[in-house]
C-alpha cells in the first residue's frame, strides 16, 4: 500500500495496490480505487508545503495569500490568474544564495547564483533575483531582453541555448553578457567567427553530459548521452549507465575544449554541467561535479590551462504534493562543496569558482493558480474488467494545460484546495481538468476535494510558480492568465492578461 497525505491536512489518501500512473510515481486510481475518508482543503492558519509561506485559511474559512483575500483577489484580478508570492520569492533566492556562499566560503572559494530563468522571468521578477544578490541564466534573446529590460548588467548574465541565433549571439556581444555557454563544435566556430569579425573576444563555457542521469521524467533529465544538450565527456555515444564515467582523451567534450583555445577571439571562462530538473538527492549532484573536476584536471595536463570555473547547473527539486520534502539548500550547499574539496585535493588542483542555477527553487514554491470551477460532473470508473467500480469527480476549471502543460507532458503531479470558503462536507475523489478540447487536459491527476463542490468555487493549484507561465499557450485561442505579484496585503500586476484583441492583433487576415 502507497500514502499520499492530502493537501495541508493530517490525513492521507490511501491507494490500493495497483499499476503506477505514467510520470507520476504514484497509483493510478483507475486501478487502485480504495480512498480513505480525509479532511479536504487546507487547515486554518498557515498552509505548509506545498503552498508558498504566505498562505493561511483565516477563521472564516477563505484563504488569504501574503494577507489579500483570494476572493478580493478574483473580484479585482480574475481567473484564471498566476499569484506570486513576493516575499516567499525572495526569501527562496536568499536561502540559495546565502547557503551556498557559507559552504564553499568554508572550503576556500567561492560562488555565484544564477536565477534559471526559464522557470518564471518578468521585468520585476529578474529585478527581485537581482535585488537578492544573485545573476541571471536565459536561454533565449526573449528571456535576455526581459533580463536587460530589468536593468540586469550584461556581466551578471548567463546565455544558454543548444541553436543560439547569430542575432542572440549578437545582442550578447552587444550588452557584454558575461559568458555564453556553447553547446557544440559547430557552435564554437559559429560564436569564434561572430566576435572575429565584431573585434571581441567572447567570454564562453563549454557544456558538457557527464553521464550521471537525474530528474523526474526522461524529458527532463539533461545529462544522459542521447539528447540534445551538451558535449559527452565519454570517448563513444554510449555513455555511463549508473553514474559519472572519467573524461576520454578523444571526447567530445575534451575536443570542444581545445576548440576553444584554439581560438583568438574566444576566451574559456569554464566547464558548465547540468543533470537535470526536480532532482531531490544531493548524490547526482555530486557525482557530476567529481567528472568535471576531472576533465578539468585532464585538460591542464594536456594544454596546460586549469578553467577559474565551474557551473554545477540547477534542478534543485520542490514540494508539490504535501509530505514531499523539497530538498534543502543548506543540506546540498554544504554536501557538494564537501565533495568538490574531497576531488580537488585528490587531484592536486586547486578549487576553481563555481556557479549554480535554481529557478523552480525558488519560483515554484512562490506561485500559485488560481481558477474558479466551472462544470462539476461525476464519473464512474471501472467495472467492466471485474473490479469494483467508483466514481470519481470530474471538477473543470476555466484554464488547464494553456496554463500548465506539464501535468499533460510530463504526468506532473500538483496539489489543489477549495481557497474562497470552509467546507464540512465529506471529502470525495476528484480530478481537476482544464476547459481544452482534450481528455488530457488534466490540472490535478488525483486530489480529495469536498463533496459540495460547485460551479463558482475559488480553487487553488499549488507550486505552479515555476513553468506554468513560462511555458504557456494560446491553445484553442486561450488567452494567458495574468501574472500578479502579491505582499504585505497589496497586489500589482507584473504581467497583465492577454485579451482576444491580443489574439487578434497578430493576425494579419
Amino acid at each position: 500500500m502507497g500514502t499520499t497525505k492530502d493537501a495541508g491536512t493530517a490525513g492521507t489518501v490511501t491507494q490500493g495496490s495497483g499499476t503506477t500512473a505514467a510520470g507520476t510515481g504514484q497509483a493510478d486510481p483507475a486501478t487502485s480505487p480504495a480512498v480513505t475518508r480525509v479532511t479536504p482543503g487546507l487547515p486554518v492558519g498557515p498552509a505548509g508545503p506545498p503552498w508558498s509561506s504566505g498562505v493561511r485559511r483565516r477563521d472564516d474559512g477563505e484563504v488569504e495569500v501574503a494577507g489579500v483575500a483570494v476572493t478580493e483577489f478574483a473580484a479585482e484580478h480574475g481567473t484564471p490568474s498566476y499569484v506570486v508570492d513576493e516575499a516567499d520569492f525572495r526569501a527562496r533566492a536568499r536561502a540559495y544564495r546565502t547557503a551556498f556562499e557559507a559552504a564553499f566560503a568554508a572550503v576556500g572559494t567561492g560562488v555565484d547564483v544564477y536565477y534559471a530563468g526559464k522557470a518564471l522571468l518578468t521585468v520585476a521578477i529578474a529585478r527581485w533575483a537581482r535585488e537578492e544578490g544573485l545573476r541571471v541564466d536565459t536561454a533565449s534573446g526573449g528571456e535576455l531582453a526581459t533580463a536587460l529590460r530589468a536593468g540586469v548588467p550584461g556581466e551578471a548574465i548567463g546565455l544558454h541555448g543548444n541553436n543560439k541565433s547569430d542575432a542572440e549571439i549578437l545582442r550578447a556581444f552587444e550588452h557584454g553578457v558575461g559568458r555564453i555557454i556553447v553547446d557544440s563544435l559547430a557552435e564554437i566556430d559559429r560564436v569564434a567567427a561572430l566576435a572575429a569579425e565584431r573585434g571581441v573576444v567572447a567570454p564562453v563555457m563549454v557544456r558538457v553530459t557527464t553521464g550521471v542521469h537525474a530528474g523526474g521524467h526522461e524529458y527532463i533529465s539533461t545529462a544522459h548521452e542521447d539528447q540534445k544538450f551538451g558535449l559527452s565527456i565519454n570517448s563513444t555515444a554510449t555513455g555511463a549507465a549508473a553514474g559519472a564515467a572519467s573524461p576520454a582523451p578523444d571526447s567530445p567534450a575534451m575536443s570542444a575544449l581545445l576548440r576553444v583555445l584554439d581560438k583568438p577571439s574566444l576566451k574559456l571562462l569554464g566547464i558548465h554541467s547540468h543533470i537535470g530538473s526536480q532532482i531531490l538527492d544531493p548524490d547526482g549532484f555530486e557525482a557530476a561535479a567529481r567528472a568535471v573536476l576531472d576533465l578539468r584536471a585532464a585538460l591542464a595536463a594536456r594544454s596546460g590551462v586549469l578553467v577559474e570555473e565551474v557551473d554545477l547547473g540547477g534542478g534543485y527539486g520542490i514540494a508539490y504534493l504535501p509530505g514531499e520534502v523539497a530538498l534543502d539548500p543548506e543540506r546540498v550547499a554544504k554536501d557538494i562543496a564537501s565533495s568538490v574539496a574531497d576531488v580537488a585535493a585528490s587531484l592536486g588542483t586547486p578549487l576553481p569558482r563555481f556557479s549554480i542555477e535554481p529557478g523552480r527553487a525558488i519560483a515554484g514554491p512562490a506561485g500559485l493558480t488560481l481558477y474558479t470551477v466551472g462544470t462539476v460532473k461525476p464519473v464512474t470508473v471501472g467495472g467492466d474488467d471485474g473490479a469494483e467500480p467508483f466514481t470519481r469527480l470530474y471538477v473543470s476549471v476555466d484554464g488547464g494545460m494553456s496554463d500548465n502543460i506539464r501535468p499533460a507532458l510530463y504526468g506532473a503531479d500538483y496539489h489543489a484546495g477549495i481557497v474562497g470558503r470552509a467546507s464540512a462536507a465529506e471529502p470525495v475523489l476528484a480530478r481537476v481538468v482544464g476547459k481544452h478540447c482534450e481528455s488530457g487536459d488534466i490540472v490535478v491527476h488525483q486530489v480529495m476535494l469536498p463533496g459540495d463542490i460547485q460551479a463558482g468555487d475559488l480553487l487553488a493549484v499549488a507550486a505552479t510558480g515555476a513553468y506554468g507561465r513560462s511555458m504557456a499557450s494560446n491553445y484553442n485561442m486561450l488567452t494567458r492568465p495574468p501574472v500578479v505579484a502579491v505582499r504585505e496585503g497589496a497586489s500589482r500586476v507584473l504581467v497583465r492578461r492577454e485579451t482576444e484583441a491580443d489574439l487578434l492583433a497578430l493576425d494579419q487576415g
